[in-house]
């Protein structure tokens, strides 16, 4: 929901405006790689086609056996009017060099930040074609702890305005004063001029009219407020988002507008109340999210990030910290709409290295430009609450780590004074109350695995705010009590809500025989390549686990089962640090008749009773003292259990062979803008519809029409098939299908062969 705010001359101003554009610059590009060159529209991401390979896999087990290497995409295009042309990059893993017509227009180094190249001096004034050559180099590895991609993975934007101009982000909204009477909204609005000559003009926001005098290749700040009288307050259960339009005026004609959307809300945090929004406590259930998009690799579709940001609002998380560096636009804009709180991360480690090629080659020469780009674009979203300027930082037992944190908080504060900075740190061996001197910098102190720490740093520090930027899977019960007991402890943010590509193998469960030991071990765990430690999985599946942490912190979400897979059912099992025990919703358990097996009842109800095949099996007392988990020891027996709680109930039965694959699309048409995505879950089910949980069923997709196949995967991260590959085999009794729209509207036939019969889903694409 939104609302405009503008004048009542502004709709009529506007069609007097100059050449003022801003347009995707997706598609039609040439992509070469290796001396093979192909047309691609982005986001493309040329790593993710690939099947990872320990053997050839550059990235290595951090970055999930993938290739970096040196790409090169150009694209031909007429000259667009306009005095002033840019080109907006959205991200570009990375080392990016933007050429036109031969030369070199601009370049940027971090793959995460956006940045934008002038290209009005190189263009042709006459008829000719102009040409655009990005470079793109990610052959140094490696350079990240997990999957980065590689290419131009996020949208580029064609903009072209007249050379007195609003500046790109030069629209910033702050609201000073709220209350639910009335809001105080201040909007300060930056011209620049990039003419030869000094310039009059006139901002104009809704009823205010400002005069600006900006001298030549020089900009200039004016500011404007204005109340709303009974504001809703933006928050996660409403986030409602205002509009505000800011127009610039020459000599009575509008020649350059920007609109801003932005939300209205308070939040406090300290050591005696908490976190507090809008006057109320909210204890912060929190997910730490790659930027990858699981089966699509690092290609950011703007459908893809609505559909990450609603799965952990489905999962029932209120914030998500950007691990570990910055999000796209869309990410943003999604939880701004949908109503979930961000912490923005900008960068993982700083000048000592964690990989041979990682930030510590940039920091100096780089990290202002990175923070500024992140902080301009990102500080009117309503969802951000905080800024994370670090991880983990290797040189934190080096005093001169104090001045790089406070250097980098400054230059946060340079763009934004409205919120608090953290930062996460961590201890890998005894050494910890040294680290005093370095939360004193912070606004609120990131702990990862060190929550146990909290009493006596409260105690040393009363008025330290913490929160756990990192915790154990495993500890959701315990780490959900600290946050509900402690109001200096303002909230939990678990590794991680989603699983991801790269950091091979944290999060698994490994059987007698396989790789023994910790992801991080001599030559990494290389059967895997991803990380199984989200709390939903790539195709989107929620694991027991997402469940019970749900149901601990949303008392609306009451009754959940699942069952333990058995030890030594498949092999005995092993655990890792990220791990939890390898738990399903599933009965069925052939060859185990007549052996005990955990089953796993989560409820808030005081009392659940299981039954299998209609006989009671027994009934548990639920409480704090039992974490609100019901756990019974049944003798496995085909059929169907059922537990009963609260007036509910759930059920697991024991399906029989499969008889066919169903398809369900998560939405029902496509927008013809060869940007949109369907997901299509592709699930093995019985004759009576039921999942077959171990179904392992080699699939092959087939997509005709006005849609092409962008991924065909499963959840399981030592498949070794490349994700865009058309073919798969179910893992669990699931893949995961996802096609991209054309620019035409018309049917898309999805089929999907096998041994069962075949699987045929129509889907419609129209145009907007």
């Amino acid at each position: 929901m939104k609302h405009l705010f503008l004048s009542t001359i502004m709709l009529a101003a506007f069609s007097c405006a100059s050449a003022q554009t801003k347009q995707l610059f997706n598609n039609d590009w040439q992509f070469t790689l290796e001396g093979k060159t192909m047309n691609v529209d982005l986001p493309h991401d040329w790593a993710i086609s690939y099947a990872p390979d320990p053997a050839t896999g550059a990235s290595g087990t951090d970055g999930g056996w993938y290739p970096g290497g040196k790409g090169e995409y150009r694209k031909r295009f007429a000259t667009p009017k306009g005095e002033v042309v840019k080109l907006l990059f959205e991200g570009v893993y990375q080392k990016a060099v933007v050429l036109v017509n031969g030369q070199k227009a601009g370049q940027h180094a971090y793959g995460y930040t956006p940045f934008t190249v002038d290209i009005t001096p190189f263009l042709y004034r006459d008829k000719r074609l102009n040409e655009v050559v990005v470079k793109v180099d990610n052959s140094e590895q490696p350079n990240c702890r997990w999957y980065t991609g590689s290419g131009i993975y996020r949208h580029v934007w064609l903009e072209t305005m007249p050379a007195l101009h609003i500046a790109e982000n030069g629209v910033v909204v702050t609201t000073p004063e709220v209350s639910s009477d009335k809001a105080v909204v201040k909007v300060e609005t930056t011209i620049n001029n990039e003419s030869n000559r000094d310039r009059n003009a006139m901002v104009v926001i809704g009823e205010s009219q400002m005069v600006v005098s900006v001298p030549a290749h020089q900009q200039k700040t004016v500011s404007t407020s204005f109340s709303v009288m009974n504001p809703k307050l933006w928050s996660p259960d409403n986030p409602f988002r205002y509009e505000v339009k800011a127009e610039l005026k020459e000599n009575g004609n509008v020649i350059h507008q920007q609109s801003v959307d932005y939300g209205i809300r308070t939040f406090t945090c300290d050591a005696e109340k908490g976190f507090v929004l809008n006057g109320k406590p909210l204890l912060i259930n929190g997910a730490c999210v790659h930027h990858d998009d699981g089966v699509l690799g690092a290609m950011a579709f703007d459908a893809a990030e609505i559909r990450k940001v609603r799965q952990m609002k489905d999962a029932g998380f209120n914030p998500i910290r950007t691990s570990h560096n910055p999000t796209t636009r869309a990410f943003l804009d999604a939880c701004d709409s949908i109503g979930m709180l961000v912490i923005g991360e900008v960068f993982d480690g700083w000048r000592t290295a964690k990989k041979p090629y990682d930030y510590s080659t940039l920091i100096d020469s780089c990290y202002q430009e990175d923070i500024r780009a992140m902080v301009e674009r990102d500080r009117n979203h309503p969802s951000i609450i905080c800024w994370s300027i670090g991880n983990e930082v290797i040189e934190r037992k080096d005093i001169r780590v104090i001045h790089t944190a406070k250097m980098l908080k400054q230059a946060v504060l340079d763009y934004d004074k409205t919120r608090p900075v953290t930062e996460a740190l961590c201890a890998w061996d005894s050494d910890w109350e040294i680290f005093d001197p370095h939360f004193d910098v912070l606004d609120i102190g990131g702990y990862n695995y060190m929550i146990f720490k909290h009493a006596s740093d409260h105690q040393r520090n009363p008025k330290r705010v913490m929160w756990q930027t990192e915790s154990y899977p495993r500890d959701a019960f315990s780490n959900w009590k600290l946050v509900r007991d402690y109001p200096y402890i303002i909230g939990d943010i678990v590794w991680t809500g989603l699983d991801y590509l790269g950091e091979s193998g944290i999060g698994r469960n490994y059987y007698d025989g396989e790789t023994p030991g910790e992801h991080w071990r001599e030559g990494g765990v290389p059967e895997w390549h991803g990380a199984y430690c989200g709390d939903v999985d790539v195709t989107g599946w929620r694991k027991p686990i997402s469940h019970y942490r749900d149901l601990l912190w949303n008392d609306s979400k009451n009754l959940y089962m699942a069952v333990k897979e058995p030890d030594g059912y498949r092999g005995k099992i092993n655990m890792t640090a990220w791990s939890v025990w390898p738990t399903w919703e599933s009965w069925n358990w052939q060859g185990w008749e007549g052996n005990p097996i955990e089953v796993e009842v989560y409820t808030k109800a005081p009392e659940v009773t299981l039954y299998l095949n209609d006989k009671q099996i027994g009934k548990k007392n639920v409480g704090l003292s039992t974490e609100y988990k019901a756990v019974f020891n049944v003798p496995y027996e085909a059929g169907t259990l059922r537990a009963e709680a609260g007036g509910k109930s759930v059920m697991l039965a024991t399906s029989g062979e499969p008889a066919r694959l169903r398809l369900t699309a998560d939405k029902p048409t496509l927008k013809a803008d060869g940007l949109d995505l369907v997901y299509i879950t592709v699930e093995v089910v019985d004759a009576q519809g039921r999942v077959c949980p171990d179904a392992a069923v080699p699939c092959e997709a087939v997509v005709k029409g006005q849609a092409r196949l962008m991924a065909f995967a499963s959840a399981d991260l030592q498949d070794r098939e490349p994700k865009t590959s058309s073919c798969v085999t179910t893992w669990k009794g699931r893949a995961l299908l996802v096609v991209r729209s054309s620019m035409n509207k018309g049917k898309t036939t999805v089929s999907i062969k096998s041994s069962l019969p075949t699987a045929i889903l129509n889907i419609q694409s129209r145009k907007l």
